[in-house]
């Protein structure tokens, strides 16, 4: 790639030198007949020696072209093939991006479905933990309710016994007032004569 280039420039420069020696030769040729057609009198219009000028310009331009043609086009069709050559290979990059891009494109949806996977797992996850959880505070408040119902009934129990023993005791209280009210002397020695015989028959 350096090669054209170099020749590209080397051909430049050989070019410029020739085309400003030759503007120098035209414009001294042109300027050395203004002595003769400088004078008043002199002859005005085309010269014979305008003709031979012309000629030898056009002789030098021909031979100059025909000596610089080669290198020149040589060195442009090199830096064509160069340019060829970038192109060809901005193009291969350029496919090889664009093939990359697909590829990331690829990996990346797959990445979407991947992320769509583990979310939808983990909702189903959440919903039976949810579930689970519900169940056994469902469970755990029945197992309350049982164990309540229980201890109220133990304490229904407990009050209703307390309350029959209170009940009893102001029976036995109130009877025996009655009785100590009610009985006499003669009954009590009845009632130990009475026991007496129970206990010793």
């Amino acid at each position: 790639m350096k090669m054209p280039f170099i020749r590209l420039k080397r051909c430049a420069a050989i070019m410029l030198f020739v085309s400003v020696l030759l503007l120098f030769f035209a414009g001294a040729v042109f300027c050395s007949s203004g002595g003769e057609g400088g004078q008043k009198g002199g002859p005005k219009g085309w010269v014979a020696t305008d003709t031979y000028r012309v000629m030898n310009f056009v002789v030098l331009a021909v031979g100059l072209f025909l000596l610089l043609r080669k290198p020149a086009s040589g060195a442009l069709n090199d830096r064509i093939k160069g340019i060829k050559e970038q192109l060809s290979e901005l193009e291969s990059k350029k496919a090889e991006a664009e093939k990359k891009l697909a590829q990331y494109n690829d990996k990346l949806a797959l990445l979407n479905k991947d992320a769509e996977k583990i979310i939808a797992e983990q909702i189903k996850q959440g919903n039976e933990a949810k579930n689970r959880i519900v169940e056994a505070a469902g469970a755990a408040a029945l197992k309350l309710e049982e164990q309540a119902h229980r201890n109220i009934e133990h304490e229904f129990k407990q009050a209703r016994l307390k309350l029959q023993e209170e009940v009893v005791e102001k029976a036995l209280i109130k009877a025996e007032g009655i009785i100590k009210s009610k009985i006499t002397g003669k009954d009590q020695e009845q009632l130990v004569s009475e026991y007496l015989g129970k206990v010793v028959a």
